[in-house]
């Protein structure tokens, strides 16, 4: 790894996150813990005097969550102290005179220094509830259990309790891969966030989840976590494990897995969400199933790329282990999981599966959506070549010559139809909805150069939609709708904006495909957008380079591939 410099050590990564900790994109919050705090919204610019402490929960607004509507702390003379410095362990207010900590995952602590001090909480009803601190005061611990209903505790463990959480993130951020120091801060703090967005979830055994955003996205979401999981490996390949475990623990009868894990379950069709959510979901389906019939719904077929990298980082596992056992076991679910695409997800018999809902494609705004079901795309496709092509080099492994051939002969015909969905006239993949070729120019075009098996005439031309303005070359890049197509929105999700993991599905195509240098260009670009949008956010805007509007902050695949290709550029 080319490093050239000193390489920080555990406090050096912490008070590189601490420049970051602004407690509006990034919550101040702790590994598996549920609450989050954050500033409070002013209209100025001045400093924050008034935090608010929230519940991450799914399916459910953050403003919905809210457990104290504000906190804050008044001096003895009246003022109010500002926070004055947030490290990843503590929230100090008026330079360190009264600090704000973790009590473990299900509490706050807050305490003084010996100076005399109150503290100020708000209900979300509006009661006030003042607190004294100071020298004759133990401190406050505020304890939040699943109902958000926060219970007040007198504690003198403030300071142990500053250690223990320090000592949390310390052992966290020494797992941080060290990286070129152009690239180590912004590592740093995508580090952070993978390991500030640890949930437990009670009902799958305390299980640890990495979610999305604790802002939002509170449970397992399929795709996400063969993401997440590709980034973690880099420093923890047992946690990126657990997330493949989770993501595999649940698949259907017929093999279909879940598009998401939570608290209360999963997520596999339209019968898991709320009643007021079926009827609406269901007439966005698709006839691959009956419209009075649950709508199936998971996440593109990635599950064997992700396991292949995470399986490649980890330490080998002892034959006859239980990890061993885990392990082929992983690959049965894969199979069975693959064959669920070509069996149940295929309505019109040609061989090539289809997205029989936005939701299971993962790009659930694309234009490409915006006409008839089901779908045939060709991102799909390239999923489908890439996940055979990894099971047959696992049962080859395992001496099963059988099945092998059985997954490398599928691959062949779906690269076959793949290919037959090249519009030459155009240069570019089309999409094909309910039978019918689509107008809708989107990067779903691009990533067939994951099979590294397309025709060197189709790979050049893919290769120069990048680099051409009209197309993908945008001054920051890879939007995922083509400027020139009439749909294309910097700000509006999937229509425009740089997705990350879009960036380096694609990266691994020219890698693939034998456009080495390229792949690096485009990897450096990436890491580059990201630290110049101000961190991992849920998409950009591909003519600022800054977090679109409504993008989410702290996002968990985005942080985790930045770490990933930050890895790859360092080496």
């Amino acid at each position: 790894m080319t490093l050239n410099g000193a390489v920080p050590g555990t406090d050096d990564l912490l008070a590189m996150v601490g420049s970051s900790l602004d407690l509006i994109g990034a919550p101040f919050t702790l590994p598996r813990s549920r609450i989050l705090v954050l500033a409070v919204a002013g209209g100025d610019s001045g400093p924050v005097t008034e935090l608010r402490v929230s519940r991450a929960e799914y399916e459910r607004p953050i403003d919905e969550c809210t457990v104290f509507r504000t906190l804050s702390v008044t001096s003895a003379d009246g003022s109010v102290l500002p926070v004055t410095g947030v490290l990843p362990h503590v929230i100090e207010f008026g330079d360190g005179v009264v600090t704000l900590t973790f009590a473990g995952p299900h509490a706050l602590s807050i305490g003084a220094d010996g100076s005399a001090a109150e503290l100020r909480l708000e209900s979300p009803d509006g009661e006030v509830r003042l607190v004294p601190l100071g020298a004759d005061s133990e401190s406050v611990q505020i304890h939040v259990d699943d109902s958000r209903l926060p219970e007040l505790r007198r504690s003198g463990d403030h300071w142990e309790h500053v250690a223990e959480t320090l000592g949390v993130w310390a052992a966290w951020m020494d797992r941080c891969p060290r990286v070129r120091p152009d690239l180590q801060q912004m590592t740093a703090f995508c580090w952070w966030v993978l390991g500030a967005n640890i949930v437990e979830l009670p009902g799958q055994g305390k299980a640890r989840a990495v979610v999305p955003s604790k802002i939002g996205y509170v449970g397992l979401w399929q795709w996400d976590a063969y993401f997440i999981a590709v980034g973690l490996r880099h420093g923890d390949p047992d946690l990126a494990l657990e997330q493949l475990d989770l993501a595999f623990r649940f698949p259907t009868a017929d093999g279909q897995l879940p598009d998401v894990v939570h608290d209360e379950g999963v997520l596999a069709s339209s019968d898991d969400l709320p009643p007021q959510d079926r009827e609406t979901l269901r007439r966005h389906g698709s006839s691959i199933a009956d419209p009075a019939r649950p709508v199936p719904l998971t996440k593109p077929p990635l599950a064997a790329w992700a396991l292949r990298k995470v399986l490649d980082a980890a330490a080998p596992a002892d034959a006859g282990s239980a990890e061993e056992r885990w392990t082929e076991a992983a690959w049965d679910t894969i199979a069975r999981s693959q064959d669920w695409w070509f069996t149940h997800s295929d309505s019109d018999g040609d061989g090539m599966p289809e997205y029989g809902h936005p939701y299971s494609s993962g790009l659930d705004d694309s234009p490409i959506f915006d006409g008839d079901l089901p779908l045939a795309s060709p991102d799909l496709g390239a999923y489908l070549v890439l996940q055979d092509r990894e099971l047959a080099r696992e049962f080859a492994a395992r001496g099963d010559r059988h099945k092998a051939q059985r997954f490398n002969d599928r691959a062949d015909a779906t690269l076959a139809g793949l290919l037959g969905m090249w519009d030459q006239p155009t240069g570019r993949f089309r999409a094909r909805a309910a039978g019918h070729s689509l107008a809708s120019y989107s990067a779903v075009s691009l990533l067939p150069l994951l099979t590294g098996e397309l025709p060197s005439e189709i790979s050049a031309t893919l290769l120069r939609a990048l680099a051409d303005p009209e197309q993908f070359g945008t001054p920051w890049t890879v939007p995922t709708v083509a400027v020139c197509d009439p749909d294309f929105s910097p700000e509006r999700m999937w229509r425009g904006p740089v997705w990350i993991n879009i960036n380096a599905l694609l990266v691994e195509g020219l890698k693939r495909s034998g456009f080495d240098d390229n792949a690096s260009q485009l990897a450096e670009d990436t890491v580059r957008l990201v630290k110049h949008g101000g961190g991992p956010h849920e998409y950009f805007n591909p003519e600022s380079g800054r977090r679109a509007e409504t993008a989410t902050t702290s996002f968990g695949w985005s942080a985790a591939l930045f770490v990933d290709l930050a890895v790859s550029l360092s080496t």
